[in-house]
């Protein structure tokens, strides 16, 4: 268990450096006027889209082999603690520092999931799914992110709708999409000490690099549609979710139902929910939309300017 701790962290450390490198490298780009299959070939041109790619590689090897040691109910919930380093990132670089406020909405949504997964307690369940499980997963899946994209794009049509609103869209989409993927890579991970063989054999192997290639590319979008602050809420906390839930549909883990487990539980989405509430009115994420409530942070060059300004007003040189 301790292996598996550790290599959870690792790996949400490793999601949150490419997170933040892969928003560095579509904030060039622009956003795409709709579902563009070519936006990773423009991405692929900007260096910290690259460092991300490698960066998203470590994770996904840190996250595999965390859960050949764990189990899914005991890793995703670690992998919360990601939008607490996103936001360490953004604190140390980003043009708009984080407030407190900002600070305990984080912490509260990273808090708020890995204590519902912990008393949900999933346990027991089977190795493997049989196909038609599979298949209706990633029906439900589909067409999950298929709505999401038709509201992200229809949003970008009417007048008032904002870039942070189409990024959160997209972002929660990419988070359902990273839910199935986990319980893909569970799967895989299960086939680890059979062989190389017995790796390259298994159906979850080329299911995980298809609907891989699909979620890279929704989260390209999710991550040039807006600031990063709207879509990683998103990435970060649905993913863990439907994991958890595709792990008892899927492998027929059961959770805790007993009242006290159920009012915790509640509870624990009770404060998902403010902090979700309380992170959309930050100029973390209003501020990229330029919201009257968030003015621009002067520069160095702007603060030199009001400073010669006020001096000729005072008469000095």
């Amino acid at each position: 268990m301790d292996k598996a701790v550790l290599l959870a962290v690792a790996a949400s450390l490793c999601t949150a450096t490419a997170s933040v490198c892969q928003r560095a490298g579509a904030r060039n780009t622009g956003p795409a006027a709709g579902f563009d299959a070519r936006l990773m070939v423009r991405l692929a041109r900007q260096p910290a889209w690259l460092l991300g790619i490698a960066a998203m590689i470590g994770g996904f090897v840190f996250q595999l082999t965390a859960l050949r040691f764990g189990e899914l109910a005991l890793v995703q919930p670690i992998l919360a603690a990601e939008l607490l380093f996103v936001f360490g990132y953004l604190a140390v670089a980003g043009s708009r520092r984080p407030k407190l406020r900002d600070w305990l909405a984080v912490a509260g949504m990273s808090a708020g999931i890995g204590v519902f997964l912990r008393l949900a307690a999933p346990s027991g369940g089977r190795l493997h799914a049989p196909g038609s499980s599979w298949l209706l997963a990633g029906l439900a899946t589909g067409g999950v992110v298929l709505a999401a994209l038709a509201v992200a794009f229809g949003l970008r049509g009417r007048p008032g709708a904002s870039r942070s609103r189409r990024a959160a869209v997209l972002g929660s989409a990419t988070g359902i999409s990273w839910g199935f993927m986990a319980a893909v890579i569970k799967e895989l991970s299960s086939h680890l000490g059979d062989g190389i063989s017995a790796l390259v054999t298994t159906w979850s192997l080329y299911l995980l690099l298809a609907a891989g290639a699909a979620t890279m590319l929704l989260a390209a979008h999710a991550l040039a549609a807006g600031p990063l602050a709207a879509s990683q809420p998103g990435f970060t906390i649905l993913d863990p979710l439907a994991a958890s839930l595709l792990g008892v549909f899927l492998f027929g883990e059961h959770i805790r139902t007993d009242a006290g487990a159920l009012a915790g539980e509640a509870l624990a989405l009770a404060v998902v929910i403010a902090g979700a509430a309380t992170l959309s009115r930050s100029c973390l994420i209003l501020g990229e939309d330029q919201h009257p409530a968030c003015p621009d942070r002067p520069t160095l060059s702007r603060a030199a300017d009001t400073a010669d300004r006020r001096s000729v007003a005072a008469g000095r040189p």
